[in-house]
């Protein structure tokens, strides 16, 4: 058997008017996809992985992949198929195709782009080949993406460090179809429900008590598979909010019923998804009182979500906490160029981040002391939030100003890896506090090494409470906006 495999992943945040242009990517084909992802922590390994353990052909196509920023140009969208096209043109007979889209990815006019790149590959093979997709659970699922793929399965947990095992999944029903042992059978249901991105915790309540249920049924007979879409909040589109899926043996009506038993539970427990808020100044008292280091949590610049990563609020107010010793990372390429003109052991005045959105803090002015200076590459060998093993900062540097370090990097990149602080010479322990641009997703990372974590409720385009960003295009009614 020829199994192809194509990812494309992106989250868009359609409140950061940075596009997501052909750049922002990473590209790969043919066996470049084998080599970047064989060993990796990612669905596309699990893909292969499972292919090779049942020795069928593996047709590695395209993947590409982004860290969220804002809407995909047409331009772009365009040069992708094509590129998905041309690697289908080539591939030759293929009986099944292995799917990654990331489910929250935006595109000009083209609003639901992976319920449109899916349906133009089904398109393109038929209906006569199974498509089997894994999503991330910050997905905005479509019935338009349901529609073109024969089942669909997310990760099971957030941060997401269950990835490659997903796509292992995948790969085993995609056998296990192609042996004609299962026919994938796959409904939906849609709660008119945004689950706040604060309680998106998935070992915490409420998320850990609907995970159960939806472990309970997997015992059921008859089903194959399902899955908890969360949603992605930060995309102002008809799809944001949850949903959730089943796939069964050849049963639509048992998917139907299992789905929507799921919706129900998420009715009845609605209130419980509302999110929980520390301000700023309630976080830096916290950190004070509580066993250290603390990592705090950035909720408005999420680089996960979406948000430049260059929000200043807690970097001030760090600043001006004397009496703690604090890390943050901020994407500043201006900054880090000066301070890489200046040289290590040079001070030097700076005007650091805050450029983007002078709203949410603006440039911390002061006396930098240029600690040390960094190509910006690392790597992580454990499984972390997103799946990849190899990372990239761009020209890195480390400055202090009183009693806080400022990574200034080149390149965006989100908080997964404790080694975005250790491959740089520094040392957890001599922080009170340590910043994470991101809510959950960090947490994989630095929860073993700091026994306070605290979500900080900052102001920006990823504001944790969703109600306080302007939506035009979403469904309605949805709680929380409304009541139903």
């Amino acid at each position: 058997m020829r199994v192809g495999i194509i990812g494309l992943l992106h989250e868009a945040n359609t409140f950061n008017p940075a596009p997501a242009d052909y750049a922002a990517f990473s590209h790969s084909q043919g066996n470049e996809i084998l080599d970047l992802y064989r060993e990796a922590h990612h669905e596309l390994g699990g893909f292969i992985q499972g292919l090779t353990e049942e020795h069928y052909e593996i047709v590695p196509l395209y993947a590409a992949r982004a860290t969220p920023a804002g809407v995909v140009p047409r331009e772009t969208l365009a040069t992708m198929i094509q590129t998905i096209d041309r690697q289908l043109d080539q591939a030759g007979r293929l009986d099944g195709l292995l799917l990654a889209p990331h489910g929250a990815a935006v595109a000009e006019d083209q609003p639901d782009m992976d319920g449109y790149w899916l349906t133009h590959v089904r398109n393109r093979v038929g209906r006569q080949i199974p498509l089997i997709a894994t999503i991330d659970p910050h997905c905005n699922l479509s019935r338009k993406m349901v529609q073109a793929v024969d089942a669909i399965v997310a990760y099971r947990s957030n941060p997401h460090i269950d990835q490659r095992q997903r796509g292992l999944e995948a790969a085993r029903l995609m056998v296990r179809t192609l042996r004609g042992e299962i026919k994938p059978t796959m409904a939906a249901s849609f709660p008119s429900i945004a689950i706040d991105i604060e309680r998106q915790h998935t070992p915490s309540e409420p998320c850990r008590s609907m995970y159960a249920l939806a472990n309970e049924m997997l015992t059921r007979p008859g089903v194959l598979s399902n899955s908890v879409v969360l949603g992605f909040p930060y995309a102002d589109v008809e799809e944001m909010g949850t949903a959730f899926i089943v796939v069964t043996n050849d049963n639509p009506t048992q998917a139907q019923q299992l789905a929507d038993e799921l919706a129900g539970y998420l009715y009845k427990h609605r209130e419980d998804f509302i999110g929980k808020y520390i301000s700023v100044e309630q976080a830096i008292e916290k950190v004070r009182q509580s066993p250290k280091p603390a990592c705090l949590l950035d909720m408005g610049d999420n680089v996960g979500g979406g948000a430049p990563g260059d929000y200043t609020l807690l970097a001030h107010a760090l600043h001006n906490a004397t009496d703690l010793r604090s890390f943050i990372s901020l994407w500043d390429p201006q900054s880090q160029k000066q301070a890489r003109e200046a040289g290590v052991g040079a001070t030097v005045r700076l005007k650091v981040a805050g450029h983007t959105n002078p709203e949410f803090g603006g440039p911390i002015e002061a006396d930098f002391k240029v600690i040390s200076l960094h190509d910006g590459q690392f790597t992580e060998d454990k499984p972390r939030h997103g799946g990849m093993t190899h990372f990239d900062l761009g020209p890195t540097a480390i400055v202090q100003s009183r009693g806080l370090i400022v990574q200034l990097t080149t390149i965006r990149k989100l908080p997964a890896s404790l080694n975005q602080v250790l491959a740089f010479g520094l040392k957890v322990e001599q922080f009170d506090a340590l910043v994470a641009k991101g809510v959950h997703a960090p947490t994989a990372a630095f929860e073993p090494v700091c026994p306070t974590i605290i979500r900080v409720n900052t102001p920006g385009i990823t504001c944790a409470d969703m109600r306080k960003l302007t939506f035009n295009n979403r469904r309605k009614p949805l709680f929380p906006f409304e009541q139903i």
